[in-house]
Formats: C-alpha cells, structure tokens, sequence
C-alpha cells in the first residue's frame, strides 16, 4: 500500500473523526485538525505544521452559526488560508465536503457559504474535488424540531435523500485516494422520497407522536425548496444504508 499524509480539517467533529479512523485503519498518517488540537482554518493558526508533507487535504470544517454573513466569513478565511498552506505543502489532492444542491437553494445563507468554499477551491489552482452530500440523517431530528409549531411538522414536500454519517465518511476515504475530477461528486442515501415522508417515517420509528403536514410555501432554513433542490440531479454515489438500517444502529434515548 502507498502509504500516505493526509490532513483533515474539522477532523474531530462528526464526519471528520469518522474518516480520520478510516484512513488510519487503512494504514495512513493522518493528521485530524481542528481548533480542539491547535489548528484554526479561519485564522491559520497552526496550518502550516498541519499540512506539512500531506499529500492530500480533506475539508470537512463546518461554520459554527448559520447568520449568513457570519458563515460567508467562514468560508472565505478558511477556504484562502487552506489553499495558501495547501500550495506551500505541496498537495496533491484538496478534497471539499459540500451539500448537494448547494447552488441550488436561493436564500439558504449556509448552502450560500459553501458555494463560497467551493469557488474557491475550484479557482485554486490545485488539483481538487468537491463531494456534495445530501443532508445526514443525524441532522433529522433537529429538522423536525426546527419546523415542528404546536406539534405538527410543516415541511415541503419535495424530494429527499439523506445519507449516514458513516457512508459521507467511506465516501470521503475513497475519494480522497482517488485521483482529484477537478470537478463535483455528488453523494446520497439510497432511498429517495418525499421530504415530508421521510421524517414522518423518522419520527414514528423514533416513537415520535409529532404529526408531518406537508407544506408546500415551507423553505428550507431560508432557502426557496424546489422539487428536485435537495437530491442530486444525475449520477451520483450511494451510501449503503436505508433509514430502516442506520435507524437500528441508533441508541435510542430512554425516557
């Protein structure tokens, strides 16, 4: 096996630490960075250290607050200081999480900040790939709370494909491995439905009594929702679990 260097920005948060155990059982040097272990994208602080002889770069950071210009600031600091430290080390392969219909979703401050990260990578001059995944099902439950009023859920109806953490996370290891598209890879779960019937589905496996109405004005943190805004539009990779099956591998919590 080429053994080899691999950075990963946010790499101890919920896809980050998942990858970072990935590459490291596959016998890799990886380093997972974040604030927590001295490493700050957004300042550059410990950057240089961090990249020093990787090959390649994984971003998987994420904006703490979803003001939009907060977020837009986020990606631009952090995206400009990666790709300076990046050139300076050398990388080979800078690989970006992004978010299926990123581009896609007018009003959407974060989807907005990451198209910032994205464009900035592109136009890097480094050899780059940017993985758009469709949202985890780790963030259902605080979608159904974000859109429950007087214990009803109004969502959209359009449709969905969420995919677990764990599948982004193998997703990511391959691709990094992989040569760079210069390009966009698109990643979802394998089952698609309505957004509205996925989390009734959700809820009730969860012994969740909240009623989903589907509401077809609802947005999406902002975003205007159209049918297709939240899937990928052509080929793309698909995780390995359904719902049925990352549902049964939660540890429900007892009441």
């Amino acid at each position: 096996m080429d053994r080899k260097k691999i950075t990963i920005i946010g790499g101890t948060g919920l896809v980050g630490a998942k990858l970072a155990r990935l590459l490291a059982v596959a016998g890799h040097e990886v380093v997972a960075a974040s604030p927590g272990t001295g490493v700050n994208s957004v300042t550059g602080l410990g950057l240089d250290e961090a990249l020093a002889g990787a090959e390649i770069l994984v971003d998987v950071s994420n904006a703490m607050s979803f003001d939009p210009a907060e977020v837009r600031a986020f990606f631009d600091a952090s995206g400009r200081n990666l790709i300076r430290a990046a050139a300076a080390a050398g990388v080979k392969h800078h690989v970006v999480l992004s978010i299926v219909g990123a581009d896609r979703m007018p009003g959407n401050g974060y989807f907005d900040g990451k198209l910032v990260q994205e464009r900035i990578a592109a136009g890097s001059g480094l050899p780059y790939t940017i993985v758009r995944s469709a949202q985890f099902f780790e963030f259902l439950a605080a979608i159904a709370d974000g859109y429950t009023a007087d214990g009803v859920v109004r969502v959209s109806g359009a449709q969905f494909q969420p995919i677990a953490a764990d599948d982004v996370a193998a997703n990511l290891a391959s691709i990094a491995l992989e040569p760079p598209v210069n390009g966009i890879v698109e990643i979802a779960g394998p089952e698609r439905r309505p957004f509205d019937l996925t989390l009734g589905r959700y809820l009730k496996m969860r012994g969740d009594a909240r009623r989903v109405e589907r509401d077809p004005d609802a947005d999406y943190f902002g975003g205007r929702v159209d049918e297709l805004s939240l899937v990928p539009l052509g080929l793309h990779r698909q995780g390995l679990q359904d719902l049925a099956i990352w549902m049964n591998a939660q540890v429900m919590p007892t009441t």
